[in-house]
């Protein structure tokens, strides 16, 4: 008899154990993030992924590469992505098409344009002017690499289609190959690209876009806005997620930065990665936590209406909501 008892409670004890246990281990919230394009510059979204800080909010992130902001928008639209991340321009044009259930950003990880143009040659000492009489590949109509490229080289005097032709007919994922192809005299790249590309000897960076268009904002976070109202805790757990990696890249160094996202860019060299989160840091390229500030969405919509893309400013009240990324701020410790 003491024996069964003792038998009988081994077996309540294991089963308690293993209801407790199951109770206690929550499953992963599964999201689809489609994002514009895979790249360096998107540094602190990789670590946050890289260094379990998504898991840490309880979600499990399905990365998906929309090529182009437009293709982004078309998904979460769609229902095909929970959160889209692309620059703010595709919630801007949504909003002014009349949609009822117009995308929201909600967080910002981009405050400069991360694009360098690319030249054929070596030119220690390139100056805009002498893209006039030159053939440049830029970008998809209405996008804002193309609308920052363009608005630097006006600032510069060089007025795009008159004194200098901008190609805007490649694909975003296609232009570096057209390039190496043959086609044109510069281009318009993200990195890691734009150094690989330099490595091989197949192309030159002459310049910084980002560092001469000031700051602006780039690249953000966005959902339908009826997905914002039924799920605010999974925004303000991705939210949080991202705030983190803002923190994190801002106190490590550009060969941490290179260590932590490498499972991003298995095929990259790591010596490319440090170079790249380097090239990145030195002109602030990433914003340090994730709120979009009225001035900063103003500026964007002047660089659209300069570029003669946007005729109807979109409210900021209506397509941007700060309240996740003030919450973020307080509750992540850093």
């Amino acid at each position: 008899m003491k024996r069964y008892a003792l038998f009988l409670l081994v077996v309540v004890f294991l089963i308690a154990a293993l209801l407790l246990g199951g109770c206690g281990k929550k499953e992963l919230i599964k999201i689809r993030l489609n994002e514009v394009t895979h790249s360096v510059f998107y540094a602190p979204q990789y670590v946050a992924l890289n260094e379990g800080f998504f898991r840490e909010e309880g979600l499990e992130i399905e990365l998906i590469n929309g090529a182009g902001a437009d293709k982004v928008m078309t998904a979460v639209l769609a229902g095909q992505a929970e959160i889209g991340f692309a620059g703010p321009e595709a919630a801007i044009y949504v909003y002014n098409e009349g949609k009822e259930d117009y995308a929201v950003v909600f967080a910002q990880l981009t405050k400069r344009d991360g694009s360098f143009l690319v030249g054929r040659q070596p030119e220690p000492d390139f100056k805009w002017t002498d893209l006039k009489g030159k053939y440049i590949i830029g970008g998809r109509k209405g996008g804002v690499p193309l609308m920052t490229l363009e608005y630097v080289m006006k600032n510069h005097g060089v007025i795009p289609g008159v004194d200098a032709e901008v190609d805007t007919s490649v694909q975003f994922a296609l232009m570096a190959g057209a390039f190496t192809g043959g086609l044109g005299d510069y281009v318009a790249l993200f990195e890691p690209t734009a150094s690989m590309l330099e490595r091989e000897g197949k192309g030159y960076v002459v310049a910084s876009i980002g560092k001469e268009s000031g700051e602006i904002p780039y690249t953000a976070y966005f959902a339908k806005k009826s997905y914002i109202e039924k799920n605010p805790e999974i925004i303000q757990k991705f939210t949080n997620a991202i705030y983190k990696g803002q923190l994190w890249v801002e106190s490590h160094t550009p060969e941490e930065i290179a260590k932590s996202i490498k499972p991003s860019f298995p095929d990259t060299d790591e010596e490319i990665l440090i170079a790249v989160a380097k090239r990145y840091k030195e002109q602030d390229t990433w914003n340090k936590d994730p709120i979009m500030k009225k001035e900063a969405l103003d500026r964007l919509q002047e660089v659209m209406k300069t570029a003669g893309e946007l005729k109807q400013e979109a409210p900021y009240e209506k397509i941007v909501t700060t309240e996740f990324a003030q919450r973020a701020i307080q509750q992540v410790k850093k």
